[in-house]
Parts: structure tokens; C-alpha cells; sequence
């Protein structure tokens, strides 16, 4: 066929699908979420947890939990095909009446215009994952608007026990309730793994509504924690725009890093050095330059800290900025050649 002749009626109208645009053409940047393939854990591999709120293991997912058992969570190496890493839940002890249990990620409103939110054409939103739990059942997954104060919910099934199962599901576009454009937490993802009668009394939202706290986890009919042999393991998760799941955007492990390096990130093992040549009750400093400008001026802690030529070993600190922090140290006037050494996390989660 000559390249003048081809037209739109030319091709078959199921002869480009999405899958084939995106396995062979270029639309990177569509996922939203960052570590969604679980390789990135400056924190840890692992960690224990009972109740609170914060972050774990995994950079950018954060576990909320109250009086639903005790957990080691866990950047797991059991994954479905084509991923190496996984989130996951073991319970180490139960408790068969929940208060609240969720795994969470949490978005900045600026990276989240595009959905038009608050707008007479807002957009869909489609979230994709991978799971595997040891119980059957239906589980609740919803998309929180923070700014607004609403929400809205899907259920989602797993069929087989101890069996990777992918799941999509959409999310209607809401034309109520302008996202805030800039870096505070907007949208929040929040995948529902137990819940008590606060947060299971009400009706799923299938539609955008102010929140309500027994809509929350309404559909949710299993209790990840009621036994010691419960386990809950997630990956490969997505956020797009648009109602069609397209196939996991994989993006190397040092451009995660480096992506999750804006919320956290820590100083190598090797400590920081600070020479000085000691004069007594003279003030020494050391500015320190973060691996990438953070989302905001973060909260830093110390450890690891040892000194020769000076009095304390702790730290002060200034000039505190979303890309560098000053530390300086008053000299007791010991020998020449003193030195003071930390390590530092920095912490710009939302």
C-alpha cells in the first residue's frame, strides 16, 4: 500500500490498543507513584509494628495501625513475575477485634493538576497493583481527598489464598473540591486491611462524598491480624489518568532513589568529618550539602556522633533549607587536629 493511501479507514478500529502503544512506544511519567515496585528502603528492610502512624521499610508507604495485632513489616523478596521486591504484613501477634489497620501512600497536590480535580472535566483516576494475602475476601481500597475532606471507594476481591492476583480499579473524576497546588499531602491511597465498627458501619463510597468514618473500610470483610498466620504482600502499584490500567511503568532502582531521596535520605555509613585546629571557645562549622534539594526543609536527626576537641557530643544546627543544614561545634582547646563525626537522617515525608 502506498504511504499516500493509508488513511484512519485503513486501520481496524482494534488494531491499536493502549497496551501496544505503551509496550512499544514512550509514555514514561504516567505513574504517579513513586517506589511503586517496593525497590527503594533507606529506612530498612524490616521493622515491627503495633500502633501509630509513619512510615516503613519501603520509602514512600506509610502503615497506620491501632490495637490490630503486632506486625513485622517487611521489603519482602517474594514477588510476582517480572518485579524482585514486595510490602509486606506478617502477623507476629493477633488480635481479633481491630481497631485499624492500612497500608497508605500519601501525594503532593502539585503532582496531581492534571486530574482536573474540583473542575467540570475532572478526570478518572485508574490505580493498579499486585497482592497476595494468606485470606480470601473482599478488601477496600479508597482515594482520600485531604485538602477537601472527602472520599470515595471500591472493593476489590482476592480469590485464591498465598496467590499474586492483579487488580485495577477506578476512580470517578471529582468536580467538587480544587486540589491545592503545591507540596502539602492532597490525595491519599488507602488500601484497608482490618477495621473495627468505626470505620465498618456505614456503605462503601462508589461516588465522591465528604468523608465519613464508617464508610471508610465499609466493604472490607477480612481482618488481616486476627491470626498469627495472616500475611498481606502488595507491589507494582500504579496511579494513572484515565479508566484503562496501561501495563506497570518500570523505572530504574536510581531514579526511585533519587525520587524518594526529595522525602528522605540519610548520610553514607562513612561518617562526616570536621577538622579544626583547636582554639579554645572558637566555633567551627561544616555545611553539609543534601543528595537532592528536598520537598521541604526536612527534619534532621543525629547519630552515631564522636568528638576529640570538643566538649559535647552534640550536635547544633542552622541555616536549615529544603537543600543544605549548617552544624558547628565550640572548641574546648584540646590538642590540634580535633574532629567531630555524625551521620544525619533527613526527614521531608508528608
Amino acid at each position: 500500500m502506498a504511504l499516500s493511501t493509508i488513511k484512519t479507514a485503513s486501520i481496524a478500529n482494534d488494531a491499536i490498543t493502549t497496551d501496544k502503544i505503551v509496550n512499544d512506544g514512550n509514555l514514561g511519567n504516567r505513574n504517579v507513584i513513586i517506589n511503586g515496585a517496593m525497590q527503594v528502603a533507606q529506612r530498612g528492610t524490616s521493622s515491627t509494628v503495633t500502633t501509630g502512624s509513619g512510615p516503613q521499610t519501603c520509602d514512600r508507604f506509610f502503615v497506620e495501625a491501632a490495637s490490630s495485632g503486632t506486625f513485622n513489616v517487611t521489603q519482602s523478596t517474594t514477588a510476582p513475575d517480572g518485579f524482585a521486591n514486595s510490602f509486606k504484613f506478617d502477623c507476629t501477634s493477633a488480635d481479633a477485634s481491630p481497631d485499624f489497620l492500612l497500608f497508605g501512600y500519601r501525594i503532593e497536590g502539585q503532582d496531581v493538576q492534571n486530574l482536573k480535580k474540583g473542575k467540570s472535566g475532572a478526570l478518572s483516576t485508574t490505580l493498579s497493583f499486585y497482592v497476595r494475602s494468606s485470606k480470601t475476601g473482599t478488601y477496600q481500597v479508597n482515594l482520600r481527598d485531604i485538602d477537601n475532606d472527602r472520599i470515595i471507594g471500591v472493593t476489590y476481591t482476592i480469590s485464591s489464598a498465598n496467590t499474586w492476583e492483579y487488580k485495577t480499579v477506578t476512580f470517578i473524576g471529582d468536580t467538587s473540591g480544587i486540589l491545592g497546588n503545591d507540596n502539602g499531602n492532597s490525595l491519599t491511597i488507602e488500601w484497608w486491611l482490618a477495621a473495627g465498627s468505626t470505620y465498618n458501619s456505614g456503605a462503601v463510597p462508589t461516588a465522591w462524598e465528604a468523608k465519613a468514618s464508617g464508610d471508610r473500610a465499609a466493604g472490607l470483610n477480612v481482618a488481616i491480624g486476627a491470626s498469627t498466620s495472616d500475611e498481606f504482600l502488595i507491589t507494582g502499584v500504579q496511579l494513572e489518568v484515565g479508566d484503562v490500567a496501561t501495563p506497570f511503568e518500570h523505572r530504574s532502582v536510581g531514579d526511585e532513589l533519587d525520587k524518594c531521596q526529595r522525602y528522605f535520605q540519610k548520610s553514607n555509613p562513612g561518617r562526616i568529618i570536621k577538622g579544626l585546629n583547636a582554639t579554645n571557645g572558637a566555633y567551627y562549622y561544616l555545611t553539609v550539602l543534601f543528595k537532592r534539594d528536598m520537598r521541604t526543609a526536612p527534619t534532621v536527626t543525629f547519630s552515631n556522633n564522636a568528638a576529640s576537641g570538643f566538649n559535647t557530643l552534640d550536635p547544633s544546627m542552622n541555616q536549615l533549607h529544603p537543600n543544605l543544614f549548617e552544624v558547628y561545634k565550640q572548641s574546648n582547646g584540646n590538642a590540634n587536629g580535633g574532629y567531630y563525626l555524625f551521620q544525619y537522617e533527613a526527614d521531608a515525608e508528608l
